[in-house]
């Protein structure tokens, strides 16, 4: 097998009536889960357990184990003990949602370039497995795909040779900036082509994920950048990459833009789904709170729970702002009211342990 020599973009051979019907049912889902996102007062708060999530599923994607609750479990007491794998894990999918978050500073400052690409893949291969894969920096070797032990002869995929990875880069970046026939159409083969490239020695796949709510935001598709895609792509993870392999080995481009397209789609529902149930859960909770607390707090008390549902009191306070006396009173109450449970109690240098059930329930549920 030789190296992938990548097409140069735009793709001048895509049917693109056969993908008319799909490109309209995607634009329309999108277009649903954007008017909520407009609705959202402080979507980075409300929507912050969704974010965690993606990182997880994009993480298990390339085999990390760790789930939703193990990430707040661990932020909540990092004293906690696990083993030094999961500990990986989860510092893997905390580099994932830190570099999301670094991204769409980012964007405040200039276009989406390669070097902020580079810049991403530094922080998200901090301190992790790839930390001595040179972080940040174009591959300059020759790279390939295959399961742990087998030879370059027996690759799956063997991405472009090192010479030629700047080449494609260029041109992927150029592409990026102009205005294809449909921008949703554009972005699958923005995100196929990156992948193909594979311009790092390690989290390729985490970083072309992670460019799909950037670049709906960039070409002002979604008005803010929490969109996402990895449950799809990790429930449907065999076709994911067999129609990635269809474009390197057959030119199959318009398999992959008709799965993608399927994949924003089914997302777009799913996200709406459950941004809406959080959001209904929040406007329950500014209604309940206020009742059960009777305190001046409570709102401040709501925002904190949905920004962090598993806590240690002392983080709830530095969170919130609100004085500690009161915090505690609050606290006291919500788990009275079986708002909060407590998972684990104080005990000498360990923190009592709370959690936000409800919220948790949300937003680990698959919704089909």
């Amino acid at each position: 097998m030789e190296p992938y020599i990548p097409r140069t973009l735009p793709i001048d051979d895509i049917d693109w009536t056969s993908h008319i019907s799909r490109i309209g049912k995607a634009n329309a889902a999108l277009a649903r889960y954007d008017g909520l996102l407009l609705g959202i007062i402080n979507p980075e708060i409300l929507l912050s357990p969704l974010t965690i999530r993606e990182a997880v599923l994009s993480s298990r994607i390339e085999g990390t184990q760790a789930s939703l609750e193990d990430v707040l479990q661990f932020e909540a007491d990092q004293a906690h003990k696990i083993t030094a794998e999961k500990r990986l894990d989860i510092q893997e999918i905390i580099n994932y949602r830190t570099a999301l978050k670094a991204a769409v500073v980012d964007l405040g400052n200039r276009p989406i370039c390669t070097n902020m690409i580079r810049d991403l893949h530094r922080v998200l291969l901090a301190s992790v497995r790839g930390r001595d894969r040179e972080p940040g920096e174009i591959r300059r070797i020759q790279n390939y795909i295959a399961p742990y032990g087998t030879p370059i002869e027996r690759a799956t995929f063997i991405p472009p040779a090192p010479n030629h990875v700047m080449d494609a880069l260029t041109n992927w970046e150029n592409y990026l900036h102009t205005d294809d026939l449909d921008p949703l159409v554009q972005l699958a083969v923005l995100k196929a082509q990156f992948e193909l490239i594979h311009p790092f020695r390690d989290g390729n796949g985490r970083i072309g994920r992670m460019l799909v709510p950037i670049i709906l935001y960039d070409k002002q598709i979604l008005s803010t950048p929490m969109f996402y895609i990895s449950a799809y792509l990790e429930q449907h993870r065999d076709e994911y990459y067999r129609r990635l392999l269809a474009v390197s080995r057959d030119d199959d481009w318009n398999g992959w833009i008709a799965f993608f397209l399927q994949a924003l789609i089914e997302q777009a529902t799913e996200n709406n789904q459950k941004a809406t149930a959080i959001i209904d859960l929040y406007e329950e909770m500014k209604e309940h709170v206020p009742e059960v607390t009777h305190s001046e707090y409570a709102i401040r008390a709501i925002d904190t729970l949905f920004s962090r549902p598993i806590f240690k009191t002392a983080d709830f306070i530095a969170e919130s702002g609100i004085p500690k006396q009161s915090a505690h009173r609050i606290l006291r109450k919500l788990t009275d009211g079986g708002i909060l449970i407590v998972t684990r109690e104080g005990k000498g240098t360990s923190p009592t342990i709370l959690r936000f059930s409800r919220l948790i329930s949300i937003t680990e549920t698959s919704s089909g």
